[in-house]
């Protein structure tokens, strides 16, 4: 009996990826992506590396199409976030297959949608699919530490690599979001941006022994009771009000009007706060937002500084500048308090929707009760450095996920891990994908 193709075993493509230790920092991505190629050569498409870094690599790999389409992009990272601190039921590196789950760092982040699109990708090849346009797959280094080596290398320094592309697919969306009994299936059209603020803070130094009252210290104490106390303003971008409009009327009746007025700038604090929960998903799409995270002081336990600072992780809403933020942010801080950008990684103001009537209808059949909805992320992702290059990245990772499996408290946690039903729904799901879009 012949062997089942590669390409319809996704569930141990993604075993495979999970067992190559790809924590970044360091990455060492170079071992995942000599897997990842070794697949490709076997089915018979060559590829191409192209790495900033000794070790980080990026892979390229293309299947022609009949040139009456632009190309279609398929893009993931093989790097992971650290398991350091973590206590785990399973290693988070063997990829085990236990009571239909696969465990593992990755799992979910993202090597199970490389496993998806490499399944679809070598599917493609296997059945000789002549796509309108040329199928392009992208497996890079780097996203969990910025993405310099990795998606933003690629954009800066080679960008005809991606010449005329116009629609891509990577993370992170397509799966299942049980609301108000029904099943949801958002995708991700558009995210939020980095924007990371430095704020310093100055006043009285001396010895240790002799306390000063209303120093930098003090004021960067209030400072922090200000941020937690005051939320920056309401504002409904356009991919905002698209996914609450959507998820509105998914619901119906009372939960959906509920839903819908968050939409209401006006009303939508109030909402927030009815909602309790649920609340916390919404506020970060509807607000900038800053969390402090790095504090820097004195170096010796016995010195008062005379200036102090925190790094926060700022994150803007589509369409908005770096200025928004700090005008914000001086409308809730005291005067004197020095604010400065650290990083701001730029996205497009508003989605390209041209190909999301196609992924839902794909969506729509492989389960009639199932609800598309577009989707907006508070994080980011390698979708704004593609943006760039007036890429339009849709989160299209389908998985068909239990009522009661909460992913979003696994990703980058201990037990990561995703149903194997997940992965062939997804490969199967991405493959239709390839197969009708134009």
């Amino acid at each position: 009996m012949a062997e089942t193709p590669i390409y319809a075993r996704p569930v141990e493509i993604l075993q495979r990826l999970i067992q190559f230790n790809t924590t970044n920092p360091p990455g060492n991505e170079a071992a995942c992506i000599a897997y990842a190629r070794g697949l490709l050569t076997d089915a018979g498409i060559e590829s191409l590396i192209v790495e900033k870094v000794q070790n980080r690599p990026n892979l390229i790999a293309r299947i022609e199409g009949s040139g009456k389409a632009p190309p279609l992009l398929l893009y993931g990272h093989v790097d992971v976030v650290t398991t350091d601190k973590q206590k785990w039921d399973q290693p988070p590196f063997e990829g085990k297959l236990l009571d239909g789950y696969v465990w593992g760092r990755g799992a979910l982040d993202m090597k199970g949608g490389v496993a998806m699109m490499l399944s679809a990708f070598l599917r493609a090849k296997a059945e000789g699919l002549q796509p309108p346009g040329d199928i392009l797959l992208a497996i890079v280094s780097d996203e969990e530490a910025g993405g310099d080596v990795g998606a933003k290398f690629l954009v800066e320094e080679h960008p005809d690599l991606f010449k005329d592309v116009r629609y891509a697919l990577g993370e992170f969306g397509g799966f299942t979001l049980h609301l108000g009994g029904k099943r949801l299936y958002p995708i991700m059209i558009a995210e939020k941006q980095i924007c990371w603020i430095k704020a310093t803070f100055r006043g009285q130094g001396g010895h240790g022994s002799m306390p000063v009252r209303g120093g930098a210290m003090a004021r960067l104490g209030r400072a922090l009771r200000q941020l937690d106390e005051n939320g920056l303003p309401i504002h409904v971008t356009p991919p905002a009000r698209m996914m609450i409009e959507a998820m509105s009327s998914a619901l119906g009746g009372f939960t959906g009007a509920i839903i819908g007025q968050l939409a209401n700038p006006a009303l939508a604090n109030s909402i927030l706060k009815l909602l309790g929960e649920r609340g916390k998903i919404f506020g970060p799409l509807l607000r900038n937002t800053v969390s402090p995270t790095m504090l820097t002081a004195s170096e010796k336990v016995n010195v008062i500084p005379s200036e102090v600072s925190v790094e926060m992780d700022g994150r803007l809403l589509p369409g908005y500048k770096p200025e928004d933020m700090l005008t914000e942010l001086r409308a809730i801080l005291d005067p004197g308090v020095d604010l400065e950008m650290a990083r701001h990684d730029p996205g497009p103001a508003e989605p390209n929707m041209g190909l999301f009537d196609t992924l839902s209808g794909i969506l729509r059949e492989a389960d009639p009760q199932g609800i598309p909805i577009p989707l907006i992320l508070s994080g980011v992702t390698d979708a704004r450095f593609f943006s760039r290059l007036g890429i339009q990245t849709y989160g299209f990772l389908p998985m068909t996920l239990p009522e009661d499996f909460n992913f979003t408290s696994i990703i980058h946690s201990a037990n990561e891990r995703v149903p194997a039903a997940a992965i062939e729904f997804g490969a199967q799901a991405m493959y239709e994908a390839l197969k009708r879009f134009s």
